[in-house]
């Protein structure tokens, strides 16, 4: 209560912030919400719903945590320290952005702004371009349009590391968020050169980057797709690569193309499920396309529909990866462009048919925990070693894909150019992406994984989260949908278990709980980094897909019971 009468006697910069400040007055429950904590910050940076007070997305919230990072900066760098910054489509996203560099041009470090919209891609890339010190993509990636975000990278074009965040958290934390922030006008920041705008250069290069990683060297068209860059940043980009593989026979959704904060047509703007792209598929019936489309608001997710006969099938993030990467390492042992000891790399709640795809074509695949930062540490290990062309896919389950090493973040732009080249190649075959995913389950078996979110808002939210993944860690269960649990994994305490053996898991520490059993099926549960919910990760292999989807139900029951729900 003392921190909300603190703000509301403020002359806020935002209007909006006074006049919501003002309509909660004499709701303690309301205000409790916006003041019970400050959003953390940490690898990813900050997230949280756009409103006034300290648990929320505002100027002051992002002002502080850029105060925060230029002090970090100012230590371990000093003079002459520069940052990059992005930001997509969403509500008060240019905002944010403008304020970051205003707060940055203070303290005397540069900042470069892209002058429109980009993807989050586009930010890592001119991270490592300019050769920037750290940067911030303002963006909430694909949640709904209540939320915004502040993604922070480190001077690798990788999202930031559990060390630099720490330091950037203390100094946040040692801030207070009125008087500890420097700020200055933004115009006056232009005028002095600390903020500069990022030259159309730099998006020129990053299509060529891209461009270097297609995979079929033709430019033939053939391929007929609908897309949609949902409200968001893809469109620039992602037209520009498909015109530049031949990709010319492409609409665009009218009622998605351009930027949107609202996301008036999906109000869960995320190409995982089947409403955002409920638009597309209904212009698909008029546009009859082989192929639907769709990246997120910062175009780092990409999700497709295929058309199969009559109908649109849907493919899942997991598909989609083993696709391509069966389809980039064949094509490059065609070609005789495959490199000495290949790498894939992909995560722990991934599909595990990804192993036996890698195997098949003498591909050493990388596990690594949740979240596309880890995979950007392996590309940035190889880089060191001199050996980044080992590297030739990584994929998470969440519909984030990368195939090179000139960004250190998922891309969708990228993934746009694979996918679309991918169907090419099989149609010319005469098969759909459908099919070449049935081909793959008929040789490596059916791997069929779901995922379950749990959500919980508000300070009792979080009490329970943490409360249930407490008595989970307390006790291992001795079965799961009536199939004994072999082994389990807490990769918070580095330890797994496989009967009477234990080993120590050589990752960083992560609240994430692993449970095997005797079928050969996994259950994995771990809190979101992102979002006040408990996710649930289910995995099932089995001969046919009958009988895998059969146990993936048992495994739904299996994961509410285990969760207490």
């Amino acid at each position: 209560m003392t921190e909300y009468e603190r703000w509301l006697a403020q002359n806020l910069d935002d209007p909006d912030l006074g006049e919501e400040l003002r309509s909660i007055e004499g709701k303690p429950e309301e205000i409790n919400d916006r003041f019970y904590r400050s959003l953390e910050f940490g690898t990813a940076g900050l997230r949280g719903v756009i409103g006034a007070g300290t648990n929320r997305m505002n100027v002051y919230t992002v002002r502080q945590a850029t105060q925060g990072l230029a002090n970090c900066l100012k230590k371990r760098v000093g003079a002459g320290a520069s940052v990059a910054i992005a930001y997509d489509s969403r509500i008060k996203s240019d905002l944010f952005a403008r304020e970051s560099a205003a707060v940055l041009a203070a303290n005397g470090i540069t900042a470069h702004l892209y002058p429109e919209l980009m993807p989050t891609p586009a930010l890592s890339f001119a991270v490592r371009y300019l050769h920037c010190d750290a940067g911030i993509c303002v963006t909430a990636s694909h949640n709904p349009s209540k939320y915004n975000g502040y993604k922070a990278y480190g001077n690798d074009g990788c999202q930031m590391t559990e060390e630099m965040a720490g330091e950037v958290l203390a100094e946040i934390n040692s801030l207070d968020i009125f008087a500890d922030v420097q700020h200055m006008d933004f115009e006056e920041g232009v005028k002095s050169g600390k903020i500069v705008y990022i030259p159309d250069e730099v998006v020129d290069a990053f299509i060529d980057a891209v461009y270097s990683q297609r995979v079929l060297d033709d430019t033939d068209g053939g391929l007929k797709v609908v897309y949609t860059p949902l409200n968001g940043t893809g469109r620039r980009c992602v037209m520009r690569i498909l015109d530049k593989i031949g990709i010319k026979d492409v609409t665009i959704v009218p009622e998605q193309e351009f930027p949107d904060g609202n996301f008036p047509t999906c109000p869960y703007p995320n190409p995982e499920i089947r409403e955002a792209l409920q638009k597309g598929l209904e212009l698909c019936e008029k546009v009859n396309p082989d192929l639907l489309v769709a990246t997120d608001p910062d175009a780092d997710r990409c999700g497709i529909a295929v058309r199969q006969g009559s109908e649109y099938v849907l493919l899942s993030g997991n598909e989609v990866g083993v696709l391509l990467m069966d389809f980039i390492a064949r094509k490059r042992i065609e070609k005789g462009t495959m490199p000495k000891n290949p790498v894939a790399v992909s995560t722990i709640v991934s599909t595990d048919m990804t192993a036996s795809v890698a195997k098949e074509y003498g591909v050493e695949l990388r596990s690594v925990l949740t979240g596309f930062k880890y995979i950007g540490d392996q590309i940035a290990l190889l880089e060191q070693a001199g050996e980044i062309d080992r590297y030739i896919f990584g994929f998470e389950e969440s519909y984030g894909y990368l195939s090179g090493g000139y960004v250190r973040d998922k891309d969708a732009v990228d993934a746009s150019m694979l996918i679309c080249q991918m169907a090419l190649d099989y149609k010319r075959n005469g098969k759909t992406l459908v099919d070449a995913m049935h081909d793959l389950y008929e040789k490596h078996g059916y791997y069929v994984n779901s995922l379950m979110n749990f959500a919980f808002e508000g300070e009792d939210g979080m009490i329970k989260m943490g409360n249930m993944m407490d008595s989970l860690r307390g006790q291992a269960p001795e079965e799961l949908a009536g199939y004994k649990v072999v082994g389990w994994s807490d990769y918070k305490e580095s330890k797994r278990v496989d009967g009477d053996k234990e080993s120590k898991i050589d990752l960083p520490k992560s609240n994430v709980l692993e449970y095997r059993m005797e079928n050969g099926c996994k259950l994995t549960v771990r809190p979101s980094g992102t979002e006040p919910k408990i996710k649930v990760y289910l995995s099932a292999k089995a001969p046919t897909k009958a009988e895998a989807d059969a146990l993936v139900e048992e495994l739904k029951a299996a994961g509410k019971k285990l969760l207490g729900l």
